[in-house]
């Protein structure tokens, strides 16, 4: 009996504390552009910054134009002639802009073991850190890491899926 009495005057001190003096049918409600700071008057009343645009926005994003991603063979990790021309605009990019910094993400398709395809993701990624830095890229501005099969750009088991799968992604920071 006790323990009933108890939990009863627990669920009335609960309900009690979630209520409120403030009627919501009785709310303040205010006219748009009625005072100083209201909407129109160019005020932020709202608290919210206005919105700029960076002119360096362009760049934050890596170059304009050039792909990110260098797609490989099974069960490789050399790198086409077909992406010569991806990793010298990268290369230019980063070494006109030595402030910025890339993530190089080594991919592989689903097939192999756990093990294995982040051995391979890792080299994909550092075959492609090796050509930068070959073109004169700081190795100060590359990472290079392996994700293995573990984030598919294409679901499915077939090549066409799997040839998606095997990559590597520039990622600018």
């Amino acid at each position: 009996m006790l323990k009933r009495s108890l939990c009863s005057l627990a669920i009335v001190a609960l309900i009690a504390g979630c209520s409120s003096g403030t009627k919501l049918n009785e709310a303040p409600v205010s006219t748009a552009g009625s005072g100083a700071g209201g909407v129109g008057s160019g005020g932020s009343a709202s608290g919210v910054a206005p919105v700029t645009i960076d002119p360096n926005a362009q760049t934050r994003q890596g170059p304009v134009g050039v792909a990110r991603v260098v797609y490989f063979d099974f069960d490789s990790y050399t790198i086409k002639p077909d992406y010569q021309q991806l990793i010298d605009g990268h290369a230019r990019f980063l070494k006109a802009n030595p402030s910025r910094s890339i993530s190089i993400e080594g991919h592989t398709d689903e097939r192999g073991g756990r093990e294995y395809n982040l051995a391979l993701g890792q080299k994909r990624s550092e075959a492609v850190r090796r050509a930068l830095t070959l073109l004169g890229v700081s190795d100060s501005q590359i990472e290079a890491v392996s994700f293995g099969k573990e984030k598919p750009a294409a679901q499915g088991a077939g090549e066409e899926a799997w040839a998606q799968n095997r990559r590597a992604e520039i990622v600018y920071r």
